[in-house]
C-alpha cells in the first residue's frame, strides 16, 4: 500500500480474512473499461467483472452521465404512496427484456434484498390465493441466495448456515446438488449427468406434501459455489414437477441475469421460464446498488382483488426504486440495448471455454467448468489445508496483474462481457503460468 496515511484499522471488511488482507492489502483506486488500478499504479485485468456485476466494463459515461443528470434534479422520493418517474420508466425496461409473462418488477436494493421479497411474494401470493398452509421453502445443497436470514436458509453453503444456523428459517428443506466430478468433470457447457437429480423433488412433496410448500428456488447456474451448470434437462425437469404440484418455482439469477449467459436472463437461454427471477448487480452495472424481482403476470394479478386502500403487499425498502439507482438501471439498460451487448458477447463463448480448457492438464487441476462468459478451474486441495492453494493462486494473480474470485479451491472466472480475445488470452496465460510454478 503506498498511501501511509491511510488507516485500514476501523473497516470491517465483509467476506474477507481481515488481517490477512490488512498485512499486505490489495488494493484498487481505479477502474476504466476491462481494467483496474493498483494503488502502485499497476493495471490489473479484471476476471471477475468486479464482483460478477460489472458487466458493461467500467467508468461507463453513459451510466455516469444518467446518473449526474438524476442528483441534478432529484436526490429522493418516497416510493411509499408516492412515486417518482425513475422507478416506473426502469420497470418497463426490464420487462421489455424478461422472459415473456413476466412483465411486473419489484425493486429493492441488493441480491439478498430480492431473495427475501421473493420469498415474501411467494407466502403472500399462496395466501391470497387461500392456501396459506403453503409455507415451506425447498432450496438446493451449494446454493447461495445471499445474506439475508430467509436467503442463508434457503441457500445450502455450509460455512453461512453454520455461523447462523440457531436462528435460521425453520419451514425448509434442500435438494441435492448437481456437481459430480466423476461423471461430470471437465464438462464444456452443460454436463449430460445429473437430470435424475431434479427427481428428488417428488421424495420432498411426498414427504412434506404439496399443500405445504411454498415454493422451490434454484440458481439456474450455481456461482458463487463454483460455478455449476445445471445438468441436461434438470431445470426443465424442476419445472414440471412444480407444474404438477401447484409449487412456484424461483430462479436467483443475481449473477447470471444480464448477457452473461448470452442472453437477458438464463431463464431464455434455457428455455425455462420460472415464477419469479431475483436480480441485481449487472441491473445497473454495479455502479449504484439495486436489486429486483421479476414476477409474472398471474401471481401479480392475484394480489389485486382486494379493497383498493389495503396494501398490495406488506413488504419494501426505503430505497425501493431510488431515484438514482433507477437512472442508473435506465442508463445501464440502455447501454445493453444500444451496444448490442449481449449478442456480441456471444463470440466470446468459445474462446472462454477453449481458454478454461487449455488448463486442464496443469498441475493440481482436478476440473474445470464453464458455460457462457464463466468458468471454474478446481484445484486439488492441500492435504489438511483446504482453500490455501487458491487463495495463493489469487494472491499470485493479483501481483501479475489480474484480478480473479476463488471460493473453496475454485477459481471462478466472469470478466466483463466487453472483453476481446486477447484479454482472454491474457487472462488464461496469466493463470497457466501461475498454476505451473504453484504447489
Amino acid at each position: 500500500m503506498n498511501d501511509p496515511r491511510l488507516n485500514l484499522e476501523h473497516f470491517w471488511m465483509p467476506f474477507t480474512a481481515n488481517r490477512q488482507f490488512k498485512a499486505k492489502p490489495r488494493m484498487l483506486v481505479s477502474a476504466k473499461d476491462m481494467h483496474y488500478m493498483s494503488d502502485d499504479g499497476r493495471q490489473i485485468l479484471d476476471g471477475t467483472a468486479g464482483l460478477w456485476c460489472v458487466n458493461a466494463g467500467h467508468g461507463r459515461q453513459e451510466i455516469i452521465d444518467g446518473i449526474k443528470r438524476q442528483l441534478d434534479v432529484l436526490d429522493f422520493a418516497p416510493t411509499f404512496q408516492y412515486g417518482h418517474p425513475g422507478p416506473f420508466i426502469a420497470a418497463e425496461k426490464v420487462a421489455k427484456i424478461a422472459p415473456r409473462g413476466m412483465s411486473h418488477v419489484f425493486f429493492a436494493n441488493s441480491g439478498s434484498e430480492a431473495v427475501d421479497s421473493a420469498l415474501k411474494i411467494a407466502l403472500a401470493y399462496h395466501r391470497a390465493r387461500g392456501e396459506g398452509t403453503r409455507t415451506k421453502f425447498i432450496g438446493r445443497e451449494r446454493g447461495y441466495h445471499g445474506v439475508g436470514f430467509g436467503g442463508i436458509s434457503v441457500g445450502g453453503m455450509v460455512a453461512n448456515r453454520k455461523a447462523f444456523g440457531g436462528q435460521l428459517l425453520p419451514a425448509i428443506d434442500h435438494l441435492p446438488h448437481t456437481f459430480n466430478l466423476e461423471h461430470n468433470a471437465f464438462s464444456r457447457g452443460q454436463p449430460k449427468w445429473g437430470a435424475h437429480l431434479a427427481d428428488e423433488l417428488e421424495r420432498l412433496v411426498a414427504l412434506h406434501d404439496a399443500s405445504n410448500i411454498a415454493a422451490v428456488i434454484v440458481e439456474p447456474v450455481a456461482g458463487s459455489t463454483g460455478v455449476l451448470p445445471p445438468p441436461v434437462g434438470y431445470l426443465e425437469k424442476l419445472r414440471a414437477i412444480c407444474d404438477k404440484h401447484g409449487i412456484l418455482l424461483i430462479f436467483d439469477e443475481v449473477i447470471s441475469g444480464f448477457g452473461r449467459l448470452g442472453t437477458p436472463f438464463a431463464a431464455q437461454y434455457f428455455n425455462v421460464t420460472p415464477d419469479l427471477i431475483t436480480c441485481a448487480k449487472g441491473i445497473t452495472n454495479a455502479t449504484i446498488p439495486m436489486g429486483a424481482v421479476l414476477v409474472r403476470d398471474e401471481i401479480h394479478e392475484a394480489f389485486q382483488h382486494g379493497p383498493e386502500y389495503l396494501l398490495d403487499i406488506y413488504h419494501g425498502y426505503t430505497y425501493s426504486g431510488h431515484p438514482v439507482a433507477a437512472a442508473a438501471c435506465i442508463a445501464t439498460l440502455d447501454l445493453y440495448e444500444n451496444t448490442g451487448l449481449f449478442e456480441s458477447s456471444r463470440a466470446m463463448h468459445q474462446h472462454m471455454a477453449d481458454g478454461a480448457h487449455s488448463m486442464r492438464e496443469l498441475p493440481n487441476v482436478i476440473d474445470v467448468r464453464n458455460i457462457g462468459m464463466v468458468a471454474a478451474i478446481e484445484l486439488a486441495p492441500r492435504p489438511g489445508k483446504p482453500t490455501t492453494r487458491a487463495y495463493d493462486f489469487m494472491v499470485r494473480a493479483f501481483e501479475a496483474g489480474l484480478l480473479t474470485r476463488v471460493t473453496g479451491d475454485t477459481i471462478a472466472l466472469s470478466p466483463p462481457l466487453i472483453i476481446n480475445k486477447p484479454q482472454v488470452e491474457e487472462m488464461f496465460g496469466k493463470i497457466g503460468e501461475i498454476l505451473r510454478t504453484l504447489d
